[in-house]
């Protein structure tokens, strides 16, 4: 399989896949596809189902393979952003918002995490629940604006506002922390709190949270 990330601030991925090759999407994600691409829809088991629902991930999810020879298809971000490519391998697992996955290779799986400190799910700005991508093989995810990478080293931390976390590692932790001061918390425009995550691991921050754009556009004009 081969794969291209083209667009810009409108990003797409065109996947190029060889006879019998497979990739998986939520549901209608697909831009464009080859006549050959033939798609089949499921929901896995009860479980796979519920894990779904509590993630805000679609219930079903689709499948396309390439039949009779090499076929073409493409999935376009819901959001303006970026699209990344990320390895998963069994032991580097990732840690990723409820919006960011896009498309994946049949062996990645898409699954729950759960926050370890009830404090850090409550208040740490993406829920009590994040997704987890395991299993083996390559994730295409969506990232809300500009994506900045940082790696941690063990023990290192850095405090983010709510909803720029897009990813981790899944060797890093999350916590929460008080801004500090009622008239900070209140007057500051930062909130109550802030998250906390500590390495060793990766992190990719996003510039432009869909939830922080929602809000600046609800907000009336003053003209």
């Amino acid at each position: 399989m081969k794969y291209e990330i083209k667009g810009g601030n409108l990003p797409y991925v065109e996947l190029t896949l060889e006879n019998g090759e497979g990739i998986k999407c939520q549901n209608g994600a697909m831009s464009w596809k080859t006549p050959n691409m033939q798609m089949k829809t499921s929901g896995g088991g009860l479980g796979k189902i519920f894990s779904k629902a509590i993630t805000g991930e679609a219930m079903f999810h689709n499948e396309y393979s390439a039949v009779g020879g090499q076929g073409l298809i493409a999935f376009s971000s819901s959001f303006p952003g970026n699209i990344m490519a990320v390895e998963v391998t069994p032991g580097k697992e990732i840690v990723c918002q409820k919006s960011a996955f896009l498309a994946a290779t049949s062996g990645v799986e898409i699954g729950i995490f759960f926050h370890k400190k009830l404090g850090a799910g409550f208040f740490g700005g993406e829920g009590f629940i994040m997704q987890k991508l395991s299993g083996t093989g390559l994730a295409f995810l969506e990232i809300d604006g500009s994506a900045e990478t940082k790696v941690l080293g063990p023990g290192e931390q850095l405090i983010v506002d709510t909803g720029y976390l897009a990813m981790m590692d899944s060797t890093c932790s999350m916590d929460i922390t008080a801004v500090g001061g009622i008239k900070n918390s209140l007057l500051g425009g930062e909130g109550f709190f802030n998250t906390v995550v500590t390495g060793p691991g990766k992190i990719v921050l996003q510039s432009m949270p869909a939830s922080k754009l929602a809000s600046l556009i609800s907000i009336p004009s003053s003209n």
